[in-house]
């Protein structure tokens, strides 16, 4: 049946659905994956070994999202329990060339890959004799091409898998609607396949909601968000200038346009964490005339993966919770707690915003800007929400 008039078909979001995503840092061997990662969590791994393959399982650690609105309300309701968001982030091994074959550790590493929803790529622009080169030496554009090609081949055989596996339900013939659906889901994964022999990534195709709905059943890696992170040397960050950084523009204008993209200098972040307190750290970018890239690098990735934010406030708690773009507010009062997703009734709403700018709840009451909603509203990233829900069933 056709939608109708005027409906709005609703967006379907590549990747796995859910609040709880992880990203991966991912990239060739020795580019400052595993010291970006220790910069990152302020984890001690110890010092990441010179050579290919020193990091076999991947590392996780939860990395708190910096929210300036968040910190906000801390300071207004000074509660008895703060909870901040947090964002999951996986240290995976070196790529090398020949992967999506098992050259190195490659299936295990891509399969890693697999089970993260987002991707961190680290492309090192610095020179160091004493850090080795996979490849013998420092060529970004070439590093770039190494891993697309990688998850790309992989994927391809991905696809053909699932085309395979999918061509015994479209064989059985007649017209049901199971196998009129099998064929188009068929169809669809066809369209993936040509796609991805074109050397083009899932990500930047245009798929329609039935498709994405289809390729996201594939858990492609190339289907998966990317913010590239340009390592670069102090000097280098410092004076904002490298000799790699024009044909990476060029590289990113043809391959990736519309990806984020960072400079960061792992070099500097690892050295910032052997300060021991916030001040210090502070007075050392001063002195240095930069900043820290890593608050950026965790919100621009939470962009990224069309994470949002909604807050729960008051003297004994301020809490911010983690849901994706779209979502709509019986879901997100599932995020606090799952019974309220069934036994929803409402939710009293007002954005941060207003709060900020009036002051005080009583005011934001008293201009009229305190909302109530039902099943339907699509929260938006910084509403404060009060959830009523009824009683669960026994």
């Amino acid at each position: 049946m056709a939608p109708k008039k005027g409906a709005v078909e609703e967006k379907v979001l590549l990747g796995r659905p859910g609040n709880n995503l992880k990203a991966g840092i991912v990239g060739l061997a020795n580019v400052g994956k595993s010291t970006l990662f220790q910069a990152i969590t302020k984890c001690s791994l110890g010092n990441p070994a010179n050579f290919p393959y020193a990091t076999i399982d991947p590392e996780e650690s939860r990395v708190i999202v910096p929210d300036d609105r968040y910190d906000w309300l801390c300071e207004k309701y000074n509660p008895k329990s703060r909870v901040p968001a947090h964002l999951t982030v996986y240290d995976i091994a070196g790529l090398t060339r020949g992967a999506s074959t098992g050259a190195g550790l490659g299936n295990a590493f891509l399969s890693h890959i697999r089970a993260v929803d987002a991707i961190f790529q680290v492309v090192r622009c610095f020179d160091d004799a004493e850090i080795i080169h996979v490849e013998g030496d420092v060529n970004p554009v070439r590093d770039l091409d190494i891993i697309a090609d990688e998850l790309r081949t992989k994927d391809i055989e991905f696809t053909e898998k699932a085309i395979e596996n999918q061509k015994k339900k479209t064989r059985v013939g007649g017209q049901s609607l199971e196998v009129k659906k099998a064929k188009e889901e068929e169809a669809t994964m066809e369209k993936v396949l040509n796609w991805l022999k074109d050397g083009k990534d899932v990500r930047k195709g245009t798929w329609s909601p039935k498709e994405v709905e289809v390729i996201n059943t594939l858990f492609l890696l190339s289907a998966k968000p990317v913010v590239y992170l340009v390592n670069l040397s102090e000097k280098d960050y410092t004076r904002k200038k490298n000799k790699h950084l024009a044909k990476i523009a060029e590289w990113m204008k043809e391959h990736a346009a519309g990806d984020p993209i960072l400079p960061i200098s792992v070099c500097f972040e690892e050295r910032l964490t052997r300060f021991e307190t916030d001040a210090e750290v502070a007075e050392e970018c001063k002195n240095c005339g930069i900043e820290s890239a890593l608050p950026k690098i965790v919100t621009t990735m939470r962009k990224a993966l069309h994470l949002r934010s909604f807050f729960t406030v008051g003297t004994d708690e301020v809490r911010q919770w983690t849901i994706r773009e779209g979502t709509k507010a019986p879901q997100a009062a599932g995020v606090i707690h799952t019974d309220f997703e069934k036994t929803f009734i409402q939710a009293v709403v007002y954005n941060y915003a207003m709060l900020k700018e009036l002051g005080d709840e009583s005011e934001v009451k008293a201009k009229g800007k305190v909302m109530t909603k039902g099943k339907d509203y699509v929260v938006e990233d910084g509403d404060i929400l009060l959830i009523k829900a009824g009683a669960a069933k026994g």
